[in-house]
Order: structure tokens, then C-alpha cells, then sequence
């Protein structure tokens, strides 16, 4: 049996555990250390530390502190790893706790963190999602269930102090092209609520001043949120520091292609059965400047989809030119209002296309002005059918049952 390197108590606070940390920064002590060819477990809080409950009410989601997020699992260090080095991971296998066998998904206030598509759903609302096995369904969610792919949503190295220094240079500087923005551009460092693990007093302090937010992804991985790196998969990872200094989090029991409510999975604690090793100056050797990643061998069989097309022409009919961004959000938005159809609330059909394993794709990029892009939302996953037919949609459900809202205080 592989050794638990790091553990975790959920009746107690992360900030309790000096296993923990919610920030990134080059200092920041290994605390434990792992040879090439190891393989142990890591056990990780869910991303807000516990600050979400199995219930009915979305305050919880309302009123979350989001200056405390991610809680990860490390860093752990991985001997004989140098900068410019590759750091090969190969997760091997992941799980929900037997005694924490729920996950939650939420949909965030514009005012605290917002979403992809904040403009339609600015207020904060969740549904939880029961496991059972490799299946989930929501009892705020009736009508469908499906096949989990467990992930972490957050995976990295540790930064050099110069790569640091460029993340809180450029990202101050596009917050500060509208420091008002709700939600905001940028997340900066926040030394308040920053947990460095072992670091402590003055050097710790300093140290939280300037840790980068653990918000977006990075060059090191970071919050990544793909869903394809589950049991099976490895992951190639630039090393900045000696060490490597491998942190891990967030884990998701599904998910659908960029999460899009932005706590857009099914969220959950658990652990992660991860093996280590090097490639030597494979940064240079490769080409690598961002992690590249071999996909999981192991996922949801689903092959019968419906793929809803959006171009980059906004809600308000404006063109814009080859926008990515705005082309996916309508596709999503045209997937959801297909979905009310059959008689689901459009906040129950946005948490489906944010936690269930809907893919999305750039179809098209060349064409100006419109880039194209798709949303396929497997038809399986159904307790009906979903797919159009001359007798037109027939609407399945009640509507007695929605996704807990918690208005804006």
C-alpha cells in the first residue's frame, strides 16, 4: 500500500494544518520529500476549505470567502529536481472519502467571483450532487445522472521568484485598466487570509504580501480545471525551484468542458494516489513552457451527443471579431434554453452544462468575423429523451424542483 504523505482531518480547519497552503510563492517550505519512481496518496480539502454544507440553502455559496481560496495539499518535494527540469506525475489513482461521499456545485454572485455567464445568473445559487459508485445526480437536478471523472482542478509546481515577480506585475497591471470591474479583472495578493504553511513570523509575513492568488491558471498548471486528467492520466510539469515543489486541490467528481459557473464541477474532498519522476533539462529538451498533459485512458462512455453551435455575435446582437469567448457563451446559452423545453429551470440546465461531462470545442477560427464553437451534451445522461423530433419537446419535469437561490444581501 502507497503511504499517505499528507493527510487531512475535515472536522478541523485547513488553517490548522501546516500541510496546507493557499497561495503560491517560491519560499514556501516542502513538506514532505518523495524519489523519482515514488508513488504515495495526498488528501486534500475541497477548494473553500469546508466552507460549503450538504443542504438546501445557497447562502453558504453567497456569503463564501473567496480570499481564502484554494486550500492545496503540499508542496511536496521531489528530490534531485532542478530548475529547467520536466516533473512527470502520473496520477494513478483518485477517490472521494468513504464518509464524504457528496459534492456541491454553486453558481457565484456577480458581486463575490461572478461566472461565465454572470450576466444571466448574478446571484448565488447550488445544487449538491450525491455519489453513488461512479454516478452522481442532484436532488435539485431531477432527471439526469452520469458518470463521474474524478480531477484535481488544481495542480502545479512552485514559481521561481522572478516568475513571481512577472505574475504580480502583469496582472496588476490589467486590474488596474478598471480597478472598479465587478467582478474584478484580476485577483492580486492579499496577505490577510494567505495560509503558508510552514512559514511563519516575519518571513512569513513578507512573504504573504506578495503570493500570487491561486485564481487562475499559470505556467507552472495551477488552476487548470481539465477534466481529462484523471486516474491514468500524466502530466508534464516545468520545474522553476530545486525541488519542483508539487501542490495539488480542488478536486472535482465531474465536470464539464471550462466550467463554466465557475464553482462549475461537483465539487469535493478526497484523496489522490499520485508517482513521480524527471525528465533532466526537459524544459529545453521539449520546448515546454507550459504543462503538457496525456490524457486518462479511462473515461465516460458517452458517444450520442447534441452539439449546440454559437458564433462570436452577443446576447445584444453585436459583432465582434473571431471572439472565442463570446462564441462558446452562446453556445452554452443556446444548450440551456433548449433544456428549459423539456421543463428544466435555466439554472438547473446551466449546473448540468457545468458539472456534467459536456465537451466544448473550438470548431472554427478562420472565418471572419465569426469564430465558431460547440457545446456537445451527451443525450445519455438523460432519464428521457432529449433529441428534437416532429412531435416537438415534451416537457418531463414538474418544475417543483429547483436550484437553491440566496439572494444578494
Amino acid at each position: 500500500m502507497a503511504e499517505t504523505i499528507i493527510k487531512i482531518d475535515l472536522s478541523k480547519s485547513p488553517y490548522e494544518n501546516d500541510m496546507i497552503h493557499n497561495r503560491w510563492h517560491p519560499d514556501i517550505p516542502m513538506v514532505a520529500m518523495v524519489k523519482p519512481g515514488d508513488d504515495f496518496i495526498i488528501e486534500s480539502y475541497d477548494w473553500t476549505g469546508g466552507q460549503i454544507n450538504n443542504n438546501d440553502s445557497a447562502d453558504d455559496v453567497r456569503d463564501v470567502d473567496l480570499s481564502k481560496v484554494h486550500f492545496l495539499s503540499g508542496p511536496v518535494g521531489v528530490e534531485g529536481a532542478e530548475p529547467g527540469d520536466l516533473l512527470v506525475v502520473d496520477i494513478l489513482d483518485i477517490g472521494a472519502f468513504e464518509n464524504s461521499q457528496w459534492g456541491f456545485n454553486g453558481f457565484f454572485s456577480k458581486k463575490n467571483g461572478g461566472g461565465f455567464l454572470t450576466e444571466h445568473f448574478p446571484e448565488a445559487q447550488k445544487s449538491i450532487w450525491d455519489f453513488n459508485g461512479m454516478f452522481t445526480k442532484s436532488r435539485h437536478v431531477p432527471g439526469v445522472e452520469f458518470a463521474g471523472l474524478i480531477h484535481p482542478g488544481l495542480i502545479g509546481t512552485l514559481p521561481s521568484k522572478e516568475m513571481l515577480d512577472e505574475w504580480n506585475t502583469r496582472e496588476k497591471a490589467l486590474y488596474d485598466t478598471e480597478p472598479d470591474r465587478v467582478p474584478p479583472l484580476a485577483t492580486l495578493p492579499y496577505a490577510d487570509t494567505a495560509h503558508m504553511g510552514r512559514m511563519s513570523g516575519d518571513a512569513g509575513k513578507a512573504a504573504a504580501a506578495e503570493a500570487a492568488r491561486t485564481v487562475p491558471p499559470r505556467e507552472h498548471g495551477g488552476n487548470c480545471d481539465i477534466k481529462d486528467l484523471s486516474r491514468g492520466s500524466t502530466v508534464y510539469f516545468p520545474v522553476y525551484v530545486k525541488n519542483a515543489g508539487l501542490s495539488l486541490g480542488d478536486l472535482h467528481f465531474s465536470q464539464g468542458d471550462g466550467e463554466i459557473t465557475f464553482c462549475g464541477a461537483i465539487e469535493m474532498a478526497g484523496w489522490t494516489h499520485l508517482r513521480v519522476g524527471l525528465i533532466k533539462d526537459g524544459m529545453k529538451k521539449y520546448g515546454i513552457k507550459n504543462p503538457i498533459f496525456k490524457p486518462s485512458p479511462i473515461k465516460p462512455q458517452y458517444d450520442d451527443y447534441l452539439i449546440f453551435e454559437g458564433i462570436s455575435v452577443d446576447e445584444s446582437g453585436k459583432q465582434h471579431y473571431l471572439d472565442v469567448h463570446i462564441a462558446y457563451r452562446q453556445a452554452c446559452l443556446n444548450a440551456i434554453e433548449y433544456l428549459t423545453k423539456f421543463g428544466y429551470s435555466k439554472a438547473q440546465a446551466y449546473a448540468i452544462l457545468g458539472t456534467a461531462p459536456v465537451q466544448g470545442h473550438i470548431s472554427g477560427v478562420v472565418d471572419i468575423p465569426n469564430a465558431c464553437a460547440t457545446l456537445w451534451l451527451p443525450t445519455d445522461i438523460f432519464e428521457f429523451n432529449v433529441k428534437p423530433n416532429s412531435e416537438g419537446p415534451k416537457k418531463e419535469l414538474s418544475g417543483d424542483v429547483d436550484v437553491p437561490l440566496s439572494p444578494d444581501l
